[in-house]
């Protein structure tokens, strides 16, 4: 038998369509994996949202049906965004994004992400190009002052966070929308194919007010995993990072 294993292997070995249908079969299988994976991720986002202990469900369930509500909706609602219209993509709850995690819902969220980060069909490309520039939507984070988990929920963002990069030009702009539609635009500089420093330069406030950020607002981003709708990152406090297009 031992004889019989090592002369197939020889000749798969020496077979070049057999080396590339393996290949195949390991790239199939990678796909399969990966999105696989990411309906976890989805799934698991999706399970962390839950109303405030001292909202009734019964108002969260009726607010649909509030004019103000549908205004805000026709004003950050994206037809062509892939959360807003595909049953695979359920749309992210205004307060979800992770403001309500337990302790293991994060780590059962990061334990997916790296399993992921793993697969990361881009890892051995320069992401800082055209695939990373695109409008991105914020689905989960950790990071406690885009979360506002120190303000009252009234202060809060309230509607979908959006994060444009424009990687041929190097520059980067985070928006929020209802209530505020505060926003801060940044530069970029490389750091290696994932890695960048982010120098934020101006906030917005109402997308009106600019003031000028000072030099100490600057931190660091790595993409961990980009694919055609999805991207992780990770910044240099420890924060994750998901996002969808």
């Amino acid at each position: 038998m031992r004889v019989r294993t090592t002369t197939m292997t020889t000749a798969a070995s020496s077979n070049p369509l057999a080396g590339l249908f393996q290949r195949r079969g390991n790239a199939s299988g990678s796909e399969e994996k990966r999105a696989t994976l990411k309906r976890e991720l989805k799934n698991s986002i999706a399970g962390t949202v839950r109303p405030r202990a001292s909202e009734p469900r019964s108002l969260g369930a009726r607010a649909v049906d509030f004019p103000w509500t549908l205004i805000i909706r026709s004003l950050t609602h994206s037809p062509t965004h892939p959360l807003t219209h595909s049953p695979t993509h359920p749309p992210t709850h205004p307060q979800g994004r992770g403001v309500r995690c337990t302790e293991a819902e994060k780590q059962s969220i990061d334990a997916i992400a790296r399993q992921l980060e793993r697969l990361n069909p881009t890892k051995d490309s320069d992401v800082l190009g055209p695939a990373l520039s695109a409008r991105w939507l914020l689905e989960y984070t950790t990071s406690a002052s885009i979360l506002g988990t120190a303000r009252p929920f009234f202060l809060r963002a309230n509607g979908p966070i959006y994060q444009t990069i424009r990687a041929e030009k190097l520059e980067a702009r985070n928006q929020e929308t209802w209530p505020f539609f505060s926003a801060v635009e940044a530069t970029l500089t490389p750091l290696s194919k994932r890695k960048v420093a982010v120098q934020f330069q101006t906030f917005y406030i109402f997308s009106l007010l600019p003031i000028k950020a000072p030099p100490t607002a600057r931190g660091e981003l790595e993409i961990t995993y980009l694919d055609d709708d999805l991207r992780i990152s990770r910044g240099d406090k420890g924060n994750l990072f998901v996002l969808s297009r």
